[in-house]
């Protein structure tokens, strides 16, 4: 190895700054991520620490290569040399090559606006015979200084539950095999300064955007720098390259903050926000109809929803399940992508027609990689499902993976999605997912997973080219699917699939760990929670739902007087400030108090801000004695500017005061609203109340 640095080459956007060094012959390496230094440090003051683009045990590098796969079992450690090297103030872009292995890789990494450094990496077999690719993956230096993590874990229906622990030597991997994102995906996986919050420490964090199987990872060895990364998990020979075929990762993102977490999630939220495909409408409130009628299509019932959801105010109507032929329960049906004659002997029509006319938009759910073995297509086509010949996997929800890799399924269900959307001018799709992918394995008895996310992809992405005005939503078991890949061709995430506001505080919060609140879909449900079983009241679900794209999902024509008023008022406290919620800032406060949730956001110029208190449990210093205060510190706000301050949504209904009336309609600096806080009434658990501030 070279001890002559020939080159030091710095890229930086938006405060954060990666810094490359280059020697005559051997890889580049990064010596930094994280904050901008400023003027260029001499290139003495790195020699040949850092860490190599691509490491590989030729490099020195003592942990898991980041390329693997072989020839027939031949060439299993490349050494992979440089061959080409471009560089710009924002990108990198470095071809590496092996010969004698005949592989050539493309590293490329893209630095945003935003300060998120997007990387993914291309393999091309270059030799005779089939190269297998074990794995790329992408991966960044950490210091030495991240020695706490955060990563996220769950289940279904209740996603995204934080977990810490102390990051040391040794490698921390989130690896996931379900054939989806999961319920259970890190989603971002953090490391940090000791104690990072979220608005204090600094914080590295790595989100992989792709929905099959994929691993996130954090890796330090006694000997060398720290690496955080991950990539596509692949099975074993899932893609063999023939000569001049090219493999590609998914991007895998890369995001620096010196301002604690609520720094990643600003960063990310722009990130996305700035997309070409980004809604950019206002986000419509949604009545959907699966936990109103369930399976029991009636047209008069659903008219009868459709006509009370448009008195109050909603914007979109969703048929959910039970459309289709056969399809009274979940046992049968799925697959079978025709109006049920003899629940709608006239079509959808008359529904549809329904809805428009009461000034409403028509959604329609569909499960379209799914198939019930109580299906005409699954008794039909037997081989169209994904699975080895003879080798049926687990039945799990009584339903199968169809291969939407196989030519055949990608063109049938592109035909049938497509021809419902032109026949019934369908404007949004729910699109579910329900089970895991499990020996996910094609017709000639290979692994599938790999192929089956990107059929899905080219489906979704020639759907949108079809009707550019489709919006489409990412539903797995509610929020199993929940990562930047999909999010590339959707337009939100249906977050859980429980409607409870207590666990539905929490879930939503993680979620914006990454994602901004206008793709966070977010329901106000009925009075008993059906997944949890949990009583509350309606104030704290429309308090819960305001915060994310916004929608209904009960049977409303139940409702009394009061519930429906309290249903248009809360409306149109979403309509009035969605402009805000969903391009400004998400900032979440450090409180001392883990029953309380407490989060908001700064609209950019910072005249205009909704932040949203939850009490989730019983809190210490609250009792019946004695209800303590507490000090509501709101931060993100300009210091110098005065603001109004008012209770827009509290647990007697909206507008009514739940803090002293001091404190309702009073007149408080940003400042003094961060530093001192507003001494609000404690609430009691399970509910919420939403505080409005205007300068």
């Amino acid at each position: 190895m070279s001890d002559a640095i020939q080159q030091v080459h710095t890229l930086r956007r938006d405060g954060v700054a990666l810094v490359l060094t280059q020697t005559a012959d051997e890889m580049a390496r990064i010596v930094h991520w994280g904050g901008d230094p400023g003027p260029t440090v001499p290139a003495a003051a790195f020699g040949l620490t850092g860490l190599p683009l691509l490491p590989m045990q030729h490099e020195g590098w003592a942990g898991r290569a980041a390329v693997t796969g072989d020839r027939a079992g031949r060439w299993p450690h490349l050494r992979l040399r440089p061959q080409a090297v471009n560089l710009t103030e924002s990108t990198i872009d470095a071809i590496h090559v092996d010969d004698e292995a005949g592989v050539e890789i493309q590293w490329t990494l893209e630095l945003t606006d935003q300060g998120v450094a997007k990387v993914r990496q291309s393999l091309r077999n270059r030799g005779e015979g089939v190269w297998t690719v074990g794995g790329l993956r992408c991966v960044l230096p950490i210091p030495d200084g991240a020695t706490d993590r955060l990563d996220l874990t769950g289940r279904w229906a209740l996603e995204r539950v934080p977990q810490r622990g102390a990051f040391g030597f040794g490698v921390h991997s989130r690896q996931n095999w379900r054939g989806r994102t999961g319920h259970d995906s890190t989603t971002l996986l953090c490391v940090g300064s000791e104690g990072f919050a979220n608005r204090a420490g600094e914080v590295w964090a790595v989100h992989v955007g792709w929905s099959g199987n994929h691993e996130h990872s954090a890796e330090r060895l006694p000997d060398s720098v720290g690496a955080l990364g991950g990539g596509e998990l692949l099975d074993s020979g899932e893609v063999r390259l023939e000569p001049g075929e090219t493999y590609e990762t998914p991007w895998v993102y890369f995001a620096y903050s010196a301002a604690g977490l609520d720094g990643v999630r600003d960063r990310f939220h722009r990130l996305i926000r700035a997309r070409e495909t980004h809604p950019r409408t206002p986000r419509p409130v949604v009545l959907n109809t699966w936990e109103a009628v369930y399976f029991n299509h009636d047209l008069d019932k659903l008219k009868a929803l459709a006509d009370k959801a448009a008195e109050v105010g909603v914007e979109r109507f969703v048929l959910d399940d039970g459309w289709f032929r056969h399809r009274r329960d979940d046992h049968a049906g799925l697959g079978d992508w025709y109006v049920d004659e003899s629940i709608w002997p006239h079509g959808l029509n008359p529904l549809v027609d329904h809805v428009h006319s009461r000034g409403m938009q028509f959604g329609l759910w569909f499960e379209p990689e799914m198939v019930n073995p109580d299906s005409d297509l699954a008794r039909a086509h037997p081989e169209w499902i994904l699975a080895a010949p003879g080798r049926l996997p687990a039945e799990l929800r009584q339903q199968h993976v169809l291969n939407v890799a196989r030519p055949e399924v990608f063109d049938y269900l592109l035909e049938r999605i497509d021809a419902l959307v032109k026949q019934y001018r369908i404007d949004f799709i729910k699109w579910d997912h329900n089970r895991d992918l499990v020996e996910a394995t094609t017709a000639d008895a290979r692994a599938g997973v790999h192929a089956q996310t990107l059929a899905v992809y080219r489906l979704l992405d020639e759907l949108r080219t079809r009707h550019p005005n489709l919006e489409i939503e990412s539903c797995s078991s509610g929020g199993a699917r929940v990562d930047l890949g999909i999010l590339e061709r959707t337009d939100r995430v249906w977050t859980s699939d429980s409607n409870d506001p207590v666990d539905r505080q929490q879930i939503q919060l993680w979620t914006g760990l990454l994602l901004p609140p206008e793709l966070i879909g977010a329901h106000v449900g009925p009075t008993r929670t059906h997944v949890t079983g949990r009583v509350t009241d309606l104030e704290i679900r429309c308090a819960t739902a305001l915060f994310g794209h916004a929608g209904i999902e009960r049977d409303i024509t139940e409702c009394d007087a009061d519930e429906l008023s309290t249903l248009t008022g809360w409306i149109d406290l979403y309509k009035s400030t969605r402009d805000l919620l969903h391009t400004g800032t998400v900032v979440v406060p450090d409180i001392a108090d883990p029953s309380a949730v407490v989060h908001g956001v700064v609209s950019p110029d910072r005249t205009r801000a909704m932040f949203s208190y939850a009490q989730i449990s019983s809190a210490v210093g609250n009792t019946p004695l004695r209800r303590a205060p507490m000090r509501l510190r709101l931060p993100g706000l300009d210091p110098s500017a005065v603001y109004r301050v008012t209770v827009a949504l509290g647990p007697h209904g909206t507008g009514h005061a739940v803090a002293p009336p001091e404190i309702d309609g009073a007149r408080w600096t940003g400042r003094a609203l961060e530093t001192v806080g507003l001494p609000v009434s404690r609430l009691n658990p399970a509910d919420a109340m939403v505080i409005e501030l205007r300068s």
